[in-house]
């Protein structure tokens, strides 16, 4: 098949628009390359089966919302008129779903961290629930949207690491220890609109980090282990712990080690207007 035929019959009006410069071998997409590259391949060479296939994929995992509705996806236009699209999810397993890299990566994350999303649906509805849509979202919902689209994962087993992150010591977290990466610490990208964003990265994109304490074996774990642990945890955190956006670490992802070749040299972070100082005291997302 000619692929630049597919790729045009794909991006047409704005479908799935830059879906073939996704690059799955980029530290960020890499943890979810296994799925997403089959699905990316379904849209470039056949889009009028892509959710076909992610309701085939959910019917596989069984996987389910945190108030066991079966998990899969529908049309955008099928989502009822006035309903809120949270709590339609939570209730119906139902997850309405555009033709657009915002919505398939969204997808992805449903199927790369079930548990956790599951869980932060669920309380994303009880919110609507308990206080209504309104104009404003408040300070719980705001967080939950946040890790949502924006969120990273920051699992470390070293505490003055979660202290550099956390008091803003880039120097410390990124040059004096980085051989510490990979080996005490490392970053997961969660939110969806993130890693849209990392389609095209720049030096200045920043993502919400939920920092998660791990023994250190769980650095000598397999990819899958470790995923599932943090699935697990995270989801147990998000059923109870009090929720603020401060409760977030800025962490711009351009200073991951690894993760940017220009990063490399130390010079590259003594950029202020992306590695900001500031201080803020560590917040524990451990057991409630």
């Amino acid at each position: 098949m000619d692929v630049t035929h597919a790729i045009d019959k794909a991006v047409l009006g704005g479908r799935f628009a830059g879906i073939e410069r996704i690059d799955w071998t980029a530290p960020w997409f890499a943890p979810l390359a296994a799925r997403g590259a089959g699905w990316q391949r379904v849209v470039l060479e056949n889009p009028a089966d892509y959710l076909a296939t992610l309701r085939r994929d959910a019917r596989t995992e069984g996987y389910t919302t945190g108030r066991g509705a079966a998990l899969t996806f529908i049309a955008q236009a099928e989502l009822p008129a006035g309903t809120a699209y949270e709590a339609h999810i939570a209730v119906t397993g139902r997850v309405p779903t555009r033709d657009n890299l915002h919505d398939f990566f969204n997808a992805l994350i449903w199927f790369g961290y079930p548990r956790m999303k599951a869980a932060l649906n669920a309380r994303q509805a009880s919110v609507i629930e308990r206080d209504g849509v309104g104009s404003a979202r408040g300070a719980e919902r705001d967080a939950l949207t946040l890790l949502d689209e924006n969120g990273v994962i920051f699992v470390t087993a070293d505490a003055a690491l979660r202290r550099a992150l956390v008091e803003f010591d880039w120097r410390t977290l990124f040059v004096t220890q980085r051989a510490a990466w990979e080996t005490r610490c490392h970053v997961r990208v969660f939110g969806h609109a993130l890693l849209e964003k990392l389609i095209a990265p720049y030096k200045a994109c920043t993502g919400h980090a939920w920092v998660v304490d791990a023994p250190i074996e769980y650095f000598a774990w397999n990819p899958a282990q470790q995923r599932a642990w943090l699935d697990a945890t995270i989801a147990a955190q998000l059923a109870c712990v009090p929720l603020s956006s401060r409760m977030f670490a800025p962490l711009p992802v351009s200073g991951v080690p690894g993760w940017f070749s220009a990063n490399a040299e130390p010079v590259f972070y003594d950029d202020a207007t992306v590695f900001r100082p500031g201080r803020r005291a560590a917040r524990s997302t451990g057991p409630c």
